[in-house]
């Protein structure tokens, strides 16, 4: 058939099929969200257990907002210079027909744009764990509204917009390793810089206050992210989507057995945490990679990302900055580990015919994945640093160090995550202590309490 000539026939049909299944996906993505709620929630202590669930829930509200009203049309309207988007018809997604179709899909383009928001949702939520304990929430809020529309809609083109300069150059993507894991760890590495430690870092015990609730977000997340990962072939006709399924499943259980060998000979025990956190690092590995790769090749991937991300995370007490719950070593690094790898198990033979080096491609397709990861990191990294700056000069980006110390769910929510007060079982033993004055604040009481009792 000479080019540019289509035939009627040959003109893709809207499949029932793959629209039900898109739409499967898309729920299962959303929950990705209240399970990283979840998860993060569980990492950190009592007083902080609502405000970290909140700065995940709130994405949720912001971000689908400003996908309807331009986000869909920045990351995948019409390209301009290959760095953003811009369609009319998608300003509000009033100009779209009910069953007009996803350019060369057989999904409608409203299953394609609530498939990418819940992606746009998740991502400045992923960012959050960093800052735990210590961002004003109206600062929070503010944050992720301009972040996504500065960053992740602009990135999102660059990465799997048609025109978009990623995207053109050849950088494998498959469901988010650049877009997502890079750019949210970038994000939390400039805001942590901007915003600095939290009170007592490297001084008083910070453990997680609640690692079956820990554990029940990480298995929300590992059953999310199939639909992540294996939803984003948008279609399930050719088995892609299943060799990606299958590989999410066989490194995120390599890189949770790596990372817990690495514990047991670096710490001498298996953790609960460090099973949950290397099947993340295991997930986010895959995430860019999955489409590329056998089998076999997952497996590398999630035990070389599950080893790499459990040596990273200790990173911050060596460099001094306060990544609270470990986005930078697990998701930047992870989404860096996962990208690259590309360029050396990519098989050419089930995403594409891009070959890595150990399949006998040499260097150029690593070149290219080197390329989106440099540039996607350092722009995320500069501009979330400012924009944290342009937050914390305006309406302050921090809580008080009282406010902080005493608990910023009461301060900022008005509400604690447990309430003893009924619960019974008679009085506490108290500690012994020096009294203080009569008129010590309430951010100083609490302080001392925490001392005493790792809360």
């Amino acid at each position: 058939m000479p080019p540019g000539i289509t035939i009627a026939a040959d003109a893709p049909q809207l499949s029932a099929a793959n629209t039900g299944f898109m739409l499967i996906c898309s729920a299962l993505v959303m929950l990705m969200t209240p399970g990283l709620a979840f998860f993060y929630g569980g990492m950190v202590r009592v007083k902080s257990t609502l405000n970290m669930l909140m700065m995940s829930f709130i994405s949720l509200g912001i971000v689908t907002i400003l996908w309807v009203l331009y986000g869909f049309s920045i990351a995948f309207g019409t390209d301009h210079g290959s760095l953003f988007g811009w369609s009319s018809d998608y300003v509000g997604l009033s100009g779209i027909g009910l069953n007009e179709l996803w350019d060369g899909y057989t999904i409608p383009v409203y299953v394609f744009a609530v498939f990418q928001l819940m992606f746009a949702i998740i991502t400045p939520a992923l960012i959050s764990g960093a800052l735990a304990d210590r961002v004003k929430f109206t600062a929070w809020a503010l944050f992720v509204a301009l972040w996504a529309t500065v960053v992740y809609f602009p990135v999102a083109h660059w990465v799997w917009g048609a025109g978009g300069w990623a995207f053109e150059l050849g950088v494998i993507d498959f469901a988010g390793g650049t877009a997502v894991h890079i750019n949210a760890g970038a994000a939390a590495l400039g805001v942590i810089l901007v915003i600095g430690k939290r009170v007592g870092f490297k001084k008083d015990p910070m453990r997680p206050h609640s690692l079956p609730l820990v554990m029940l977000g990480a298995a929300l997340l590992w059953f999310g992210w199939f639909g992540f990962n294996a939803g984003s072939w948008l279609g399930n006709d050719d088995g892609v989507g299943a060799m990606m399924f299958l590989n999410t499943q066989v490194a995120t259980a390599a890189a949770m057995l790596a990372w817990l060998a690495y514990e047991k000979i670096r710490h001498g025990a298996f953790t609960t945490l460090g099973a949950a956190s290397g099947a993340v690092a295991g997930l986010v590995a895959i995430t860019p990679s999955g489409g590329s790769v056998s089998p076999l090749g997952a497996i590398a991937v999630g035990a070389i990302a599950g080893l790499l991300c459990a040596m990273a995370v200790g990173l911050k007490f060596k460099f001094g900055y306060d990544d609270s719950l470990d986005v930078v070593g697990v998701h930047l690094v992870g989404g860096v580990v996962g990208s690259l790898l590309v360029g050396f198990f990519a098989t050419g033979g089930v995403q594409s015919d891009a070959k890595g080096l150990f399949y006998g491609g040499g260097l150029d397709q690593l070149g290219k994945q080197a390329a989106g990861v440099g540039a996607v990191l350092a722009y995320s990294l500069i501009a979330s640093a400012i924009l944290a700056l342009l937050v914390d000069k305006t309406i302050g980006m921090r809580v008080s160090e009282d406010e902080e110390v005493g608990g910023i769910d009461q301060v900022q929510h008005a509400e604690t995550a447990y309430d003893f007060s009924g619960a019974g079982g008679g009085t506490a033993p108290r500690t012994a202590s020096v009294p203080g004055p009569p008129a010590q604040d309430a951010g100083k009481a609490a302080n001392e309490k925490n001392k005493r009792v790792d809360v």
